[in-house]
């Protein structure tokens, strides 16, 4: 028999009934943003649009190590939202978080949150060179620092986990896909190493571990040394794994600072 758990942020304690039903109705609702390993739908209910993510029922030894030992995906992505707002760094409004149990076995987990709107995510540097984006990456690099400074390292900082919202010059960022997080001091290698990601020209890596390495105080050339190192061991590894996959593409930018 399937045992369902079900935390909800209590300002959203009205949604109750329909979250607990995900499990037999989230493959015939709303629409699907993200289909691979994980599905995320995006589905309006009670006037509110809910971005909900569905994991991967784990392999069978999972299955157990989730039930006994390991905190679900869910779960750690909700608690770990509501830690990201209450130091002030944006995420989307979480919701709830479902877990399904059969017996001892750990199966479908479910996690809810508003669905936002953005202007841009940083998946757009693949293409283009820093000209014309500056002020944008310069407010990324100080909110990353501001990030790193109140102890928050998101240890899938790629560049679709990065949203912007624009408002005049002034760039608003947001986190997603917050199941890997790690809360503690965040070293000058630790914080250039969370670059290695991204996608961009050496430029534009240079450009953002400068403006990082001052917001933090570190030393600007170490800086840059470290988050160039970092980010070409990472792509070259990449692109062993995924030949079609690079860092940047040589397609001039359209700019919009």
């Amino acid at each position: 028999m399937l045992k369902i758990k079900v935390a909800i942020n209590p300002k959203y304690g009205y949604l109750k009934e329909f979250i607990g039903n995900l499990p037999s109705n989230f493959d015939t609702q709303g629409e699907v943003l993200f289909g691979g390993r994980n599905i995320i739908r995006e589905i309006s209910t009670k006037d509110l649009r809910l971005n909900v993510k569905s994991f991967k029922v784990p392999n069978i030894i999972n299955q157990f190590v989730y039930d006994n030992f390991r905190v679900s995906k869910a779960r750690r992505s909700f608690e770990y939202a509501n830690i990201l707002l209450e130091r002030g760094i944006n995420t989307p409004d979480p919701v709830a978080y479902l877990e399904c149990k059969q017996g001892i076995r750990f199966m479908q987990s479910y996690y809810i949150s508003i669905q936002e709107e953005f202007d841009g995510l940083m998946r757009e540097f693949k293409t283009g060179e820093l000209i014309g984006r500056e002020n944008l990456l310069s407010q990324f690099a100080r909110f990353t620092a501001n990030m790193h400074q109140k102890e928050i390292l998101h240890l899938d900082y790629s560049p679709g986990n990065i949203l912007y919202k624009k408002e005049d010059k002034t760039y608003h960022f947001y986190l997603v896909d917050l199941n890997r997080m790690y809360f503690g001091d965040i070293s000058m290698d630790l914080g250039c190493r969370s670059f290695r990601r991204l996608w961009g020209n050496d430029e534009m890596i240079k450009f953002i571990a400068s403006e990082y390495a001052k917001a933090r105080n570190f030393d600007v050339d170490k800086c840059i040394e470290l988050t160039l190192l970092y980010h070409k061991k990472f792509w070259e590894y990449f692109t062993k794994k995924h030949p079609d996959k690079k860092a940047y593409t040589l397609t001039p930018p359209i700019t919009n600072d």
